[in-house]
């Protein structure tokens, strides 16, 4: 008589277990939308991983393709992590709601204040540094000072720049702003729009190519772009030059990460960011990619780190989000295409 009632109960036994190992199967795997390409990511969620055993779903797509999915998905959403670059993309995720506010020790030990969001809503994890980059045949060193400066009429017909559609240019544009004022950083785009030697071009190894030319002689570039085309051909006539070294340092942003708002898998998600500021992942992050460490403890590639130290502008890089529609008016006004 009692059999039965054994075997119900031992049906349910089984059936719970069944349960809670397809509950914990899901819990340890993480989710990401990336706007970085393959390549440059899943060396680090391997090693991830290998190192946690949980497993990363992945999905490669433009940032803004991403963002636009986040919102149609919702509450629905699969995605645990999203990463991408510029931190006026990450800014502009957090203000469509797409981001949760995180508490991490470690990320916060990681990563500096300038390279995070302040209410722990994304955080830098690779530092993309925009200098200048001159031709070694037609300008010495002590003519460059800052980026104010190639507004000074003496770089007249001398001067490439990329478009003003980047979102590159767009934040370096938004943190002069920060600095200086609406009124004095439209004084100086004018500047730059009236030194041009050709209309603003396509892209940052287009405007190097057009320095190594010698078709202009300075142009304002993210250095991976610089150590991608030299790598190519060493030889040709072009040099870093660091600005603004006395006053506000050089303008840097970044590639980095945050928790989605919906995340299903919160706690795993965490541990993919951790991981990834970690000094077993840094190097991997930044060096496929010619970027720096967002974590300053960790020594950049010997590529990059030949190219020599520089100080960096502190401000926080949320400012790049937050006056970004402000820089793209004044940019428009002021000409530059």
């Amino acid at each position: 008589m009692h059999k039965p009632t054994s075997f119900i109960r031992l049906f349910a036994i089984i059936g719970c277990c069944f349960f809670f190992l397809a509950t914990n199967a899901r819990a340890e795997q993480v989710v990401v939308y990336s706007a970085r390409i393959e390549q440059l990511i899943k060396p680090m969620f391997d090693a991830f991983t290998r190192e946690t055993g949980i497993q990363v779903k992945f999905t490669t797509d433009k940032e803004g393709a991403l963002l636009a999915r986040l919102k149609a998905e919702g509450r629905r959403t699969p995605a645990d992590v999203l990463i991408t670059v510029d931190a006026g993309n990450l800014w502009e995720a957090a203000r469509a709601g797409l981001l949760k506010s995180i508490s991490s020790p470690i990320l916060e030990s990681n990563i500096p204040a300038h390279l995070r969001d302040p209410r722990g809503q994304w955080f830098g994890l690779s530092v993309r540094a925009r200098t200048l980059v001159y031709n070694t045949q037609k300008v010495k060193p002590t003519e460059l000072s800052t980026y104010e400066d190639l507004a000074d009429p003496k770089w007249k017909g001398r001067l490439c720049l990329r478009t003003s559609k980047k979102v590159y240019n767009q934040s370096l544009v938004a943190m002069m702003i920060a600095e200086h004022g609406e009124a004095e950083t439209e004084r100086i785009v004018k500047g730059w729009v009236a030194n041009l030697a050709t209309e603003p071009l396509s892209d940052d190894t287009k405007a190097l190519e057009f320095v190594a030319a010698g078709r202009c002689d300075v142009t304002v570039i993210n250095t991976y772009y610089f150590g991608r085309l030299m790598e190519a051909n060493p030889a040709l006539p072009l040099a870093i030059f660091w600005p603004n070294q006395n006053n506000s340092g050089v303008h840097v942003n970044i590639s980095g990460a945050g928790v989605t708002q919906y995340s299903k898998n919160e706690r795993s998600a965490i541990k993919l960011l951790e991981f990834l500021s970690s000094d077993k992942a840094q190097n991997l992050f930044a060096d496929i990619n010619m970027e720096y460490p967002a974590n300053p403890q960790i020594q950049p590639s010997e590529t990059v780190s030949a190219w020599g130290e520089f100080k960096q502008n502190q401000m926080n890089v949320v400012k790049a989000g937050e006056l970004q529609t402000t820089a793209v008016k004044l940019m428009d006004r002021a000409g530059y295409r």
